[in-house]
């Protein structure tokens, strides 16, 4: 038996009970009917801004894989690259290790259009990259004006200590910046090779990745209540911050951990406020692309199967 195989599956399960066991924790003096409450406050507006958020943000995650196509000189149609790339983060997002998983379902899905598993990989790698590097973008964004930030979560200011991180990162996004314009040699593993992407692709990652944080961050933000809301800035921190240690955690979806990291970062707001608008991001970012996804795998296979028989 290889153990490796179920190491981060067995991570992600622990992550998963152990948040569950603190989350149960913070919420032991609120009742089922006091969420179901704070999910009817949530006004029609909220609602409405809540889906339009995501639906920019699944918008966006497809430019990931337009941006790794264009990068890798592969051409596939426009439909099935935004039909492949919704199905993998859906999907993905909820099994948990999103690059593991999307890799499988790329190379399922990309296979079938020409790409070989190199390519896959570049693309996957490419997409992982456009991740990181918009996450220290916007962070670094949000330490700088609003390094605060990190005192929800350190309970004492480190306001300096913030602006310092939030520089740090910025430096790195330039370096790669740097690193695009200068050509520099490719990242060589084996045989496989990874090549720093063009300044126009560069550019497209830079503002399709961040566009992708910004609109999940406002799907909650939408859906908080006014009294005791920090901010849209102060709120896209927290997001950035929970969303980071959920993916770290290979939780599947980020289940209870996301949530934990989230409450703690907004510990002075109504917590059934603050679950009732997580409740909402984890239907619009989570479920109903799932379920969705779901159809869209079972039309591919069909379609795949269809025409093998023929």
């Amino acid at each position: 038996m290889n153990w490796s195989r179920y190491f981060w599956p067995v991570i992600g399960i622990a992550a998963v009970v152990f948040s569950l066991w603190l989350l149960l924790h913070e919420l032991r003096g609120i009742s089922l009917d006091d969420v179901w409450a704070g999910i009817i406050a949530i006004p029609a507006r909220g609602w409405v801004l809540a889906a339009l958020s995501s639906v920019i943000a699944y918008a966006s995650l497809a430019g990931y894989d337009h941006i790794a196509l264009l990068h890798i000189g592969k051409k596939v149609s426009w439909l099935f690259v935004t039909f492949c790339s919704f199905t993998t983060y859906a999907l993905s997002h909820n099994i948990g290790g999103s690059v593991f998983s999307g890799a499988v379902i790329r190379y399922r899905a990309y296979g079938t259009r020409g790409l070989t598993g190199q390519d896959v990989g570049i693309l996957v790698a490419i997409c992982w990259i456009t991740f990181v590097l918009s996450t220290l973008f916007v962070s670094s964004i949000v330490l700088l004006l609003e390094p605060e930030v990190i005192d929800r979560f350190s309970g004492t200011p480190h306001h300096r200590l913030a602006q310092a991180g939030g520089l740090a990162m910025l430096l790195v996004v330039a370096a790669y910046v740097f690193g695009s314009w200068l050509h520099l040699r490719p990242l060589r593993i084996g045989s496989f090779q990874l090549h720093y992407p063009a300044l126009p692709i560069v550019a497209r990652q830079l503002l399709v990745g961040p566009i992708e944080l910004l609109a999940a961050a406002a799907i909650i933000f939408f859906a908080l209540p006014a009294t005791g809301n920090p901010g849209y800035f102060i709120v896209l921190g927290v997001f950035l911050v929970s969303f980071s240690i959920a993916q770290i955690s290979h939780a599947p979806g980020g289940l209870g951990v996301f949530e934990v990291v989230f409450l703690a970062g907004l510990s002075h707001m109504d917590q059934v406020g603050v679950l009732a608008a997580l409740l909402v991001f984890r239907l619009f970012y989570l479920i109903i692309p799932l379920l969705i996804a779901l159809g869209v795998v079972l039309f591919f296979e069909h379609s795949q199967y269809s025409r093998s028989e023929s």
